[in-house]
């Protein structure tokens, strides 16, 4: 079975950056797709970015865009969300997620189509 435990979240001031980490144990998958997903009080999920296997490119909203990027140590099993010159409308509960699929790229952030999730971790950023 898999699990996935995201860590590193905190509070950092506005312009500040922080990196968060995702573990993933029980993670056997060819194909898959990876993401990292927000949620913000009283609003819905958003897939801030998502990477899969057999491509290069990352897939980020247009709000983390030039911001965030996601790196990974597949021999660890572990995923890593960069984030730089964070705003506080970038607080949010961050939680990774994996699918056991390749999703089209029109769908890659879509949270409905991830199958496994762990605990999210809080990030709060001051103004």
């Amino acid at each position: 079975d898999v699990q996935l435990q995201a860590s590193g979240g905190g509070l950092v001031q506005a312009g500040g950056s922080l990196r968060l980490s995702c573990a993933a144990s029980g993670f056997t998958f060819d194909q898959y797709t990876i993401g990292w997903f927000r949620q913000a009080p009283g609003k819905e999920r958003e897939g801030v970015l998502s990477i899969r296997s057999r491509d290069p490119n990352t897939y980020s909203a247009a709000s983390v865009k030039g911001r965030f990027t996601i790196t990974s140590d597949r021999s660890k099993n572990m995923w890593y969300l960069q984030m730089n010159s964070l705003m506080p409308e970038d607080s949010a509960v961050y939680s990774c997620a994996v699918s056991p699929r390749r999703w089209i790229t029109g769908r890659i952030r879509d949270p409905t189509l991830f199958e496994y999730w762990g605990p999210g971790t809080q990030v709060t950023v001051s103004s």
